[in-house]
């Protein structure tokens, strides 16, 4: 059964980091590519980032360029989204999805990791 799990999530600070990680069950990450999306109570679910199955290419939303980096390790069958530079308006549910291209549609998810952002 193919599963995608996130871990790292947390409370943090306002200008803090966290490094959130997608490892994949059941199948190798390498032949997907990789998405982060968030969704914060009553807003849409937002793409954040994506990576190619190779690594070559990445996207990010305009709201989190310059702060997030995406990356990937197939080695370790994981993906990962480094924070940095937190804002309480970071808050929300981060999931991973897995397709096989950086699209608009994804067929993987995992379940979320809650990111709070706060003093």
């Amino acid at each position: 059964q193919l599963q995608l799990m996130e871990s790292g999530g947390g409370l943090v600070q306002p200008g803090g980091s966290l490094r959130l990680s997608c490892a994949g069950s059941g199948f190798t990450l390498d032949a997907y590519a990789i998405a982060w999306f968030r969704q914060a109570p009553g807003k849409n679910r937002e793409r954040v980032s994506c990576i190619s199955n190779s690594g070559g290419n990445t996207v990010y939303a305009d709201s989190v360029k310059g702060r997030f980096t995406i990356s990937r390790d197939n080695a370790k069958n994981t993906v990962y989204l480094q924070m940095n530079s937190l804002k309480p308006e970071d808050t929300a549910v981060y999931s991973c999805a897995a397709d096989r291209r950086c699209g608009a549609y994804y067929g993987y998810w995992g379940q979320g990791t809650q990111v709070t952002v706060s003093s």
